[in-house]
């Protein structure tokens, strides 16, 4: 079992300048404490990321940092540029000395999308488009690529990434929509309740396995917001209250349009999600237990943390990093080297 966070990284209230540094201490944390991968969202026009960049912020955060992976989780391919992004892809590759992974998708709320310029309509013809470019990029020498939205005619590439390539990720809630993803080789991540967990990773291996026999096994992660304090009491306590101004962050955007989310739906309280294990929230040995039941339930093998949320301040955070490093990972069997 490998370790990894996705951090949204909503607005908390603080000044941007001081929310950014903030979050870096914490990923300076995960480096030392040997998670494996910081993934990060990319939203726009919503207060449910303060980084509507993540190539400028894992940058930064590369340079901060020695092992810890770095990846955009997800580049919401219809709004870029795919040429300036494969030049950002190969730039942050070598920046971070080899350590990129990014993520690609659609784009899960249409206002976003449009709010950028973009007719949300297009939004899976783009995207289609957009990969399809960016893997020509990455493996090529020159560019050729007629589409109905980008047209290159023998454009010189003149930028490698380190990796050859960088890894890949692709987010997903049903098992119907595990083949892509397993013909072209990605790692996944996906949410929800262990059944359906469990659901998706048996189709997948099957899908994997099928298509690449002999290649190594990618990994497999499902997210869960964790939250770890000395009681459960106090655990309880930081995650209501961080929950309280994650929620109206997430719904933003959504709720100025008169709309929801189709495949996103989140309770205003955390308490339901703890009761179904979407969140994870209390003392160490609770939290062990549930996380370890969940791993044999569920059938993957990468456990990716929103350990930070809302208002958590860096403190709180730190603590509930620490627990987890402490009484969590090593029921996994993961030997973690704690860098000095």
């Amino acid at each position: 079992m490998k370790f990894g966070i996705f951090d949204q990284n909503d607005r908390n209230g603080l000044p941007i300048h001081k929310q950014y540094e903030d979050r870096m201490q914490i990923i300076e944390l995960y480096d030392r404490l040997g998670f494996h991968c910081y993934h990060m969202s990319e939203h726009h026009a919503t207060t449910l990321s303060a980084c509507p960049s993540q190539s400028v912020f894992l940058a930064a955060a590369a340079q901060r940092t020695e092992r810890l992976r770095l990846s955009p989780l997800v580049y919401i391919l219809p709004i870029h540029h795919p040429v300036r992004l494969a030049e950002e892809i190969c730039m942050l590759d070598n920046l971070s000395g080899g350590r990129l992974e990014y993520g690609v998708g659609r784009g899960a709320s249409p206002h976003e999308i449009e709010a950028l310029g973009i007719d949300p309509a297009t939004a899976q013809a783009r995207y289609v488009e957009s990969y399809e470019i960016i893997k020509r990029y990455l493996s090529s020498d020159t560019l050729n690529y007629e589409g109905t939205f980008w047209q290159f005619n023998d454009m010189p590439v003149e930028l490698k990434p380190l990796q050859t390539p960088p890894p890949t990720w692709y987010a997903l809630a049903s098992p119907e929509s595990t083949v892509w993803p397993a013909q072209e080789k990605m790692n996944i991540v996906c949410g929800g309740p262990i059944q359906r967990v469990r659901a998706i990773t048996d189709r997948y291996h099957e899908e994997f396995a099928k298509r690449h026999p002999s290649v190594a096994e990618p990994l497999i992660g499902v997210n869960r917001y964790i939250v770890v304090a000395e009681t459960d009491q106090e655990a309880m306590e930081i995650a209501s209250r961080a929950w309280s101004v994650f929620y109206p962050n997430f719904f933003k955007l959504w709720k100025k349009h008169g709309t929801e989310p189709v495949n996103q739906k989140l309770p205003p309280t955390i308490e339901p999600l703890v009761e179904s294990g979407l969140a994870v929230v209390g003392r160490p040995e609770a939290v062990r237990e549930k996380l370890l039941a969940q791993a044999h339930d569920g059938g993957f093998n990468y456990l990716i943390g929103t350990f930070m949320f809302g208002d958590m301040s860096v403190s709180e955070a730190k603590t509930s990093i620490g627990l987890f490093h402490e009484s969590v990972m090593p029921a996994f069997g993961e030997s973690q080297k704690v860098l000095s």
